[in-house]
């Protein structure tokens, strides 16, 4: 068992001098990087890169005071900025960000146009550190303007296990019932919202996954959670207890009242993952389609509800290629008339 300073120095990042001297001593007797990882509680790599970098020449092989020296003056704070160091390299990168490429494009690029210059090697997260950190004054700050996103601060990105859904007790849609991605018990629907003019009308949109079969949300004042609450309530409550089994929604604030129109409904709701819209992928293609009768920037609030019946109606008689040229309204009906489903009967549109 290592002595207590090893266990000490191996919750450090850094070796300490005595490891070291223990690597020292080690190589010296002619034991394996290996068996040096063991004695000091250290992952072989570790040695490996250590004894590389303090071995200065082959005769005297490793020693702990070079290494050591070595180590404190890559630890000394300030450091000059890579960019700044290599001003061939700085050139580079900076003709490429005004050309609108991507840091990680950049970094990529370079492997292609210098194969056998190792100088001309940066990393896309020094590139940004470059632009967005001060301190380093590697690259002009106006260049971040040349970044897709033209940001003068860096958004951080937080990672996928610590995403969180701004609707409390909402369930992801990766807990979604596998029959609901099989596309063949009816039921499962994904719902959304086309808006107008500056964002300040909205019309309701439900598709059921199996079929296509569209259904249109009236909602004439104002698309806030209560109001999506009641529409979604009146038009599924409509439905037999069979269609009503999942609904799939973004993670818009108009989904807020989720767990009221759970109990409700029945239906299980489900939130995609921020800033994924294929996850809804019929939701999507149809508020593609209804977009020829309800165009962009135009006041969505004035269609009367004769209106959207009509639109759902031509939308649920229009023949698809997925169901063999079949329309939704017909596959709907087929579903439903299976001996498996048994459902109350339910008005389709003619």
């Amino acid at each position: 068992m290592p002595p207590q300073w090893y266990e000490q120095s191996a919750r450090s990042a850094r070796l300490s001098f005595a490891e070291r001297e223990e690597i020292a001593c080690r190589r010296a007797a002619g034991e394996s990087m290996r068996a040096i990882a063991r004695s000091i509680g250290r992952s072989a790599s570790t040695v490996s890169r250590e004894l590389a970098r303090g071995t200065r020449r082959p005769k005297t092989g490793y020693r702990a005071t070079v290494a050591q020296a070595l180590a404190d003056k890559r630890a000394r704070r300030p450091k000059t900025a890579l960019l700044c160091r290599d001003s061939r390299l700085g050139a580079y990168v900076e003709r490429q960000l005004l050309l609108k490429h991507s840091p990680e494009q950049i970094s990529r690029r370079l492997l292609i146009d210098f194969p056998d210059d190792p100088r001309m090697r940066v990393s896309h997260e020094t590139i940004y550190q470059s632009l967005y950190v001060r301190r380093r004054e590697a690259l002009k700050r106006e260049l971040a303007q040349c970044l897709r996103t033209g940001r003068a601060l860096r958004k951080p990105h937080r990672k996928a296990d610590e995403r969180r859904s701004r609707h409390a007790g909402a369930v992801p849609i990766s807990q979604r019932p596998a029959e609901a991605d099989d596309r063949v018990v009816p039921g499962h629907w994904e719902g959304d919202l086309i808006t107008g003019a500056g964002n300040g009308s909205a019309i309701g949109t439900l598709v059921e996954r199996a079929t296509g079969f569209v259904m249109l949300l009236h909602l004439p004042h104002t698309h806030k959670a209560l109001d999506v609450q009641e529409a979604i309530t009146t038009t599924m409550s409509m439905l037999p207890r069979t269609l009503r089994r999942t609904l799939t929604w973004d993670q818009g604030q108009e989904m807020a009242n989720h767990i009221q129109i759970t109990a409700a409904t029945g239906l299980d709701i489900y939130f995609c993952d921020p800033h994924s819209p294929w996850q809804r992928g019929s939701n999507e293609n149809t508020n593609g389609l209804l977009r020829q009768y309800f165009p962009k920037f135009t006041d969505l609030s004035g269609y009367h509800p004769d209106y959207l019946e009509f639109v759902a109606a031509e939308l649920n008689n229009r023949p698809r290629k997925r169901l063999g040229w079949r329309s939704p309204a017909e596959a709907l009906e087929q579903l439903l008339s299976e001996p498996n489903s048994n459902p109350p009967g339910v008005a389709l549109a003619s």
